[in-house]
């Protein structure tokens, strides 16, 4: 007797038979053409800041600011010229880093009928480039340390382990020293890395356990930069701090902010109530409220307190030695290889320009 395994119910031959038939079965596949992507994402500090060159691996910029007002600016008429005053500012640098992404797609890869896209290598660069400006993003806002690197060692790609040939940049979060707050509001400048004239370098900002965020300390470091002779118009944090501080906006006992719903809307349309905070009017100006899906909290895997920066766009921006670049590599099998890199650094062009909050607590709800 012939094998029946697979004979049709009833009679009827029905569509679990046909997918029973080995191999495979013989109804066709049906996968739409089309990939679903949710982390193409923006790049608001990439964006918002400036983009400026260097033309060396250690890049250097003047920074200097008035005298404070000389409240006993009077002399006696017919008097001898003083001695002149010191010359003020200084000389600051940071060092260029390079990031990059390598792939290899084989021939027949690259050949395939796949699904979403037309050629596996195309798709592939395209993503990488996302990829690697998504890094770049992420490592700008981080608190790592300006590093010159011993010009020695041939791996630097393996995370975790020692590595001492890269240089590394100085981020934002190791130059600002000025005006920084704890979240509760208290003074958090012992803490501040801040940028070392001895070593040339940036040192990284020391945070702790977080707790909660205060909204007295945000108006307090938007007050201590003002103090400065900054205006910072942008408050960027992570979006669980964003909105932890939206919902104390509303809710707290006070009201900061009011529900309301469309103004000036035609009478025939529907109105929307309006029940988020995008925007702080202080008494130093007004901050835009920025989340950032790509800043990373102060340990970098997510186990670590978060952190705020109050900025002024104008005196930060992102410098490259090299721009983005794609590099064909040389064949060693049946396989097209690429490089994507960019030597880049950040230039903060003067940190009392920008304030900082750190040791916020995502998780508990902000404070007065």
């Amino acid at each position: 007797m012939g094998d029946t395994t697979n004979a049709p119910a009833f009679g009827n031959l029905d569509a679990f038979n046909l997918k029973s038939v080995e191999t495979g079965g013989l109804i066709n596949e049906d996968v739409m053409q089309k990939i679903f992507d949710i982390s193409k994402i923006p790049l608001p500090f990439t964006d918002m800041v400036g983009s400026t060159r260097h033309k060396n691996e250690r890049f250097d910029w003047v920074v200097d600011e008035l005298n404070k007002p000389q409240l006993d600016n009077f002399v006696a008429d017919g008097a001898d010229a003083g001695a002149p005053e010191e010359i003020s500012g200084g000389r600051v640098g940071n060092h260029s880093q390079i990031s990059d992404k390598v792939l290899a797609v084989s021939y027949r890869a690259d050949a395939s009928d796949t699904i979403g896209r037309a050629k596996e290598l195309a798709y592939r660069l395209t993503r990488a480039n996302q990829e690697i400006r998504r890094d770049v993003e992420a490592i700008a806002l981080w608190n790592q340390a300006s590093d010159a690197g011993s010009g020695s060692g041939t791996d630097d790609h393996l995370i975790g382990n020692a590595i001492t040939n890269a240089t590394k940049t100085g981020t934002l979060a190791t130059w600002i020293e000025t005006s920084v707050r704890n979240a509760d509001g208290s003074d958090g400048t012992a803490s501040a890395g801040g940028y070392n004239y001895s070593t040339g370098l940036t040192e990284e900002a020391t945070m702790g356990a977080g707790t909660a965020l205060s909204f007295q300390g945000i108006k307090d470091c938007q007050m201590d930069v003002y103090m400065q002779g900054g205006d910072p118009t942008v408050f960027m944090s992570t979006p669980a701090v964003i909105s932890k501080l939206s919902t104390y906006l509303f809710d707290n006992e006070a009201r900061v902010a009011n529900l309301v719903s469309d103004q000036g809307a035609p009478a025939n349309k529907k109105a929307t109530a309006l029940s988020s905070v995008n925007v702080i009017v202080g008494d130093f100006g007004t901050l835009k409220l920025v989340p950032n899906r790509l800043m990373p909290d102060a340990v970098g895997d997510g186990t670590g307190s978060h952190y705020a920066f109050l900025l002024d766009p104008e005196y930060v921006s992102l410098s490259y030695l090299e721009g983005y670049r794609t590099d064909t590599l040389a064949k060693t099998g049946l396989a097209e290889k690429r490089q994507i890199s960019v030597d880049w650094g950040v230039r903060v062009h003067t940190e009392k320009a920008h304030g900082m909050i750190i040791n916020i607590d995502p998780n508990a709800d902000a404070v007065a």
